[in-house]
């Protein structure tokens, strides 16, 4: 197994992103001292990991000092959000980029709170696959096992954060996308409620808002502190305030716990590790009920075909929104599968669309009796590099897909909240993810419950 990792005696050390903010505060370390680590770590575990989609290291070194809580503290935005300067290439090579003129609506929150951006993360073509492996960009690799991949479109910010790149980045989310890197890495992964953080033009504009932007972390003091700045910045008032959440809470939950997804029973790994979660979440004093899934078995088909329409906006539209080098030939089966798929079911997609928004019913009938539903991040351990390889036919590759990626979609529909813990270790090594939903506006609720699973079962370390 090749574990890579740069944590080091340096100005970064192992602290998280709140030890560091600290240490800048009380004069301990400079800004320009934590962004020369930061980038001498980057250079030193990209050429294993190919995390890295744009650097903008000197952009960096002559940043201004920065206000805010993070001031000073170095992260990478995900290559399909907009930053001022830098290209957003999407994860594709169909077209050449530009830089941005401004940053885009989330970079203007997410570096209002004082973090300093070094440059965008590799994320899959679009975000369509679980897995970023480009054929000619070339696949991100997990930093506890390269062999393996660093899951899902975020994979580029999974894998810097876990090998101490940074201690915090960004991520997105639309159809599992900051919770399954989180699960593969080892790290926090929270999807908030829709609405609670800013999106892009491009992302409010669909039918069905599925996508939610967030951040991966080491630690849950770093997501809940993340998530108290940014709602200073910024609240949408139709939701009920996170605050600021430094704790467990006494309250004593009534929690459903399923293993089986829309798709598939959980592999018998992956089951072993939530049940010995349901057991830790019981020694706590919570109470567990193991249920059924209570998602129609259409859900899944029904994702896909609404999934597969975003594919088909983007390739049909490509030239307008693109511009003129766009080359449809570039991309790879996956997306021009998913575009083939919507094409043929067009008319379908207003059914299909109505369905989905329906499913927030079901799921409301099942917070009527549980404050939290407990289920795996993924249905399986993570797959080595090629198992998703986007060369092959579209056959293939989604079948996989949906056999992996059964449980997170669910939330996107939904928009309620969703956080991945890292509670299990597969027998090979890797991280197990397990994720805790809850109603629409209470990240708050997840996040005190996140804090006192961390307590009871430290997260594991890769230096260690």
């Amino acid at each position: 197994m090749t574990r890579v990792h740069a944590f080091g005696d340096d100005a970064l050390g192992d602290l998280d992103a709140v030890g560091l903010a600290a240490a800048l505060r009380a004069g301990d370390v400079s800004q320009a001292e934590l962004v020369e680590a930061a980038i001498a770590r980057a250079e030193a575990v990209n050429p294993a990991l190919n995390a890295l989609a744009y650097p903008a290291f000197d952009r960096a070194r002559t940043a201004a000092p920065r206000n805010g809580f993070f001031g000073g503290v170095p992260t990478f935005v995900k290559d399909n959000s907009d930053v001022a300067g830098m290209p957003t290439r999407e994860g594709t090579d169909a077209w050449t980029p530009r830089p941005a003129p401004t940053d885009g609506d989330f970079a203007r929150s997410y570096l209002g709170t004082g973090l300093v951006a070094l440059g965008k993360t590799q994320l899959s073509e679009f975000g369509f696959s679980a897995s970023a492996e480009h054929p000619r960009l070339g696949p991100v690799r997990n930093p506890w096992n390269t062999a393996h991949t660093a899951g899902a479109s975020s994979s580029g910010s999974g894998a810097f954060v876990a090998a101490g790149v940074v201690p915090i980045a960004h991520a997105n989310d639309g159809g599992g996308s900051i919770r399954i890197p989180a699960a593969c890495n080892g790290l926090v992964g929270l999807k908030p409620s829709r609405g609670r953080l800013p999106l892009d033009k491009a992302m409010r504009q669909m039918p069905l808002r599925i996508v939610a932007n967030g951040v991966l972390t080491r630690s849950v003091r770093d997501t809940a502190a993340y998530y108290r700045e940014a709602e200073r910045l910024q609240r949408n008032p139709k939701l009920p305030p996170i605050g600021d959440v430094t704790g467990p809470s006494s309250r004593r939950l009534h929690i459903a716990v399923c293993t089986e997804s829309i798709a598939r029973e959980s592999s018998p790994e992956i089951r072993e590790v939530t049940m010995k979660t349901s057991a830790l979440l019981e020694s706590l004093g919570h109470r567990v009920t193991e249920i059924a899934n209570p998602v129609p078995a259409s859900f899944m088909n029904d994702f896909l075909l609404y999934w597969s329409l975003l594919a088909f906006a983007l390739v049909r539209g490509g030239p307008r929104t693109f511009g003129p080098s766009f080359d449809k030939t570039k991309l790879d089966n996956l997306t021009l599968g998913l575009e083939q798929l919507a094409g043929r079911n067009l008319v379908r997609m207003p059914l299909v669309i109505g369905r989905l928004a329906r499913t927030r019913r079901t799921i409301a009938r099942l917070a009527a009796s549980y404050d939290v539903l407990l289920t795996p991040t993924l249905a399986d351990v993570t797959p080595r590099i090629g198992h998703l390889d986007p060369t092959a036919p579209y056959e293939q590759i989604i079948d996989r897909l949906i056999d992996w990626v059964a449980f997170t979609p669910l939330q996107n529909v939904t928009g309620d909240p969703a956080i991945s813990l890292p509670l299990g270790q597969s027998a090979d090594g890797l991280p197990v993810g397990m994720m805790f939903a809850a109603p629409v506006g209470q990240e708050r609720l997840l996040l005190e419950l996140a804090y006192e699973l961390e307590e009871a079962q430290a997260f594991g370390r890769i230096q260690e």
